[in-house]
């Protein structure tokens, strides 16, 4: 699906994967990243952010934290960056990203809360008065002030099982008192996940019920006096989606998936962030009719329902042949994938394999690598990192 919308927007970086591969600058088992793509989806981002008086915040989970990535990201105007957990947030510091938003959808574990506070995010999400309490102790020893989003919910809102959490929404009144009421930690405004959501009937976006919790916690807090209240509102975002989340209150948003051009809205519809990632792999062996190749990487973002994968393979960009495949289900390891190889097609050792799906690197086992200078026909390959941000042990 993914796959279709990379060969037709993106077509050079599928080449590009495999001509630096066969050269052997690129190893099996690799997110390859556009950074020059990257960087202009997050200056479309950015912009339209910059015009509605949104402030954006760069997911960089599903890219693995590429420090390549990240300062693609902070070329195209985005400089903070959102942290899903600890590692994304030691990453995209590192990379030299400002730390914008921690502590949603992960909260922070104790024993961590003193370094996450040294990294003096602008914005920490809480989900009760315990976590609250442990972040501002961590601040007040960090010798700050600092403000926290309540994470809110009520009857009907939407969650992903296993991401609940957070005040019910009819106590925030309550909340934002008792957050003030914090040594060195003060109530900043209000988050929920996700405020949109894709719809694979109308094949486009549509609010959550979640939406109009965060905008009706909002006029309680503005009824009674508050102001500049930050109100975060994550998901299914694209430069398309802006629009909608600025008229609905929203002061803080977080692209992640757009800056690949790989939100499922980005499948069914050409959105003006272009593809921009796809992976890597390699044949290792061939058996009863079928093409193996080495995995590590092949997690797919269950999206949509099942639907038949397929994969770009061939030794030389300019003559490849398109070949179903099959993963390895979620509850297995990924060691290989499988390619049906029809009688016609000659696929040995060593070709390459190039899947374009919804990536998640953070989650897996396999490398990272930006490239640059598609446009010109001369892509470099800028760096190879470990899935979480770290630097890779693959030799060059």
């Amino acid at each position: 699906m993914f796959l279709d919308v990379l060969r037709r927007r993106n077509p050079a970086l599928i080449s590009a994967a495999i001509a630096l591969h066969q050269s052997g600058h690129l190893p099996a088992n690799t997110y390859v990243l556009d950074l020059d793509t990257i960087s202009a989806n997050a200056h479309a981002l950015a912009t339209e952010a910059g015009r509605l008086g949104l402030t954006p915040f760069a997911m960089t989970k599903q890219i693995g934290r590429n420090p390549d990535a990240c300062r693609a990201i902070m070329e195209g105007g985005i400089e903070a960056a959102v942290a899903v957990d600890m590692e994304c947030a030691r990453a995209t510091t590192r990379a030299g990203m400002r730390l914008g938003h921690l502590g949603h959808l992960v909260q922070v574990p104790r024993a961590e809360a003193a370094a996450a506070a040294a990294m003096r995010p602008a914005n920490w999400t809480v989900f009760s008065t315990d976590k609250a309490r442990q972040a501002a102790t961590a601040a007040g020893h960090a010798g700050h002030d600092q403000a926290l989003l309540a994470r809110i919910h009520t009857e009907g809102d939407e969650f992903y099982s296993g991401h609940e959490g957070g005040f019910p929404a009819r106590d925030i009144l309550a909340v934002a008192d008792g957050l003030d009421a914090l040594d060195s930690a003060h109530f900043a405004g209000i988050t929920t996940f996700p405020a949109l959501l894709f719809d694979p009937e109308t094949r486009s976006v549509r609010r959550t019920r979640n939406l109009a919790t965060l905008e009706q916690a909002a006029t309680r807090l503005h009824d009674q006096g508050r102001t500049n209240i930050q109100i975060n509102g994550p998901g299914t975002t694209s430069t398309e989606t802006l629009a909608a989340l600025a008229s609905a209150g929203v002061t803080q948003v977080e692209p992640g998936h757009a800056l690949t051009g790989t939100t499922p809205w980005h499948a069914a519809t050409d959105l003006p962030e272009r593809p921009a990632v796809c992976y890597l792999s390699e044949v290792s062996h061939l058996y009863g009719g079928r093409a193996y190749c080495f995995g590590g990487g092949m997690y797919v973002d269950p999206v949509f329902p099942p639907y038949q994968v397929q994969a770009v393979v061939g030794h030389d960009p300019s003559s490849t042949a398109t070949l179903d495949a099959t993963l390895p289900p979620p509850q297995a390891i990924d060691y290989y994938g499988q390619l049906e190889v029809p009688a016609h097609a000659v696929v040995e050792t060593g070709t390459s394999v190039v899947f374009g799906f919804r990536v998640q690197a953070f989650v897996t086992r396999a490398y990272t690598a930006g490239v640059r200078g598609l446009a010109t026909g001369n892509p470099r390959v800028a760096g190879i990192w470990a899935a979480d941000g770290s630097a890779a042990s693959w030799p060059r």
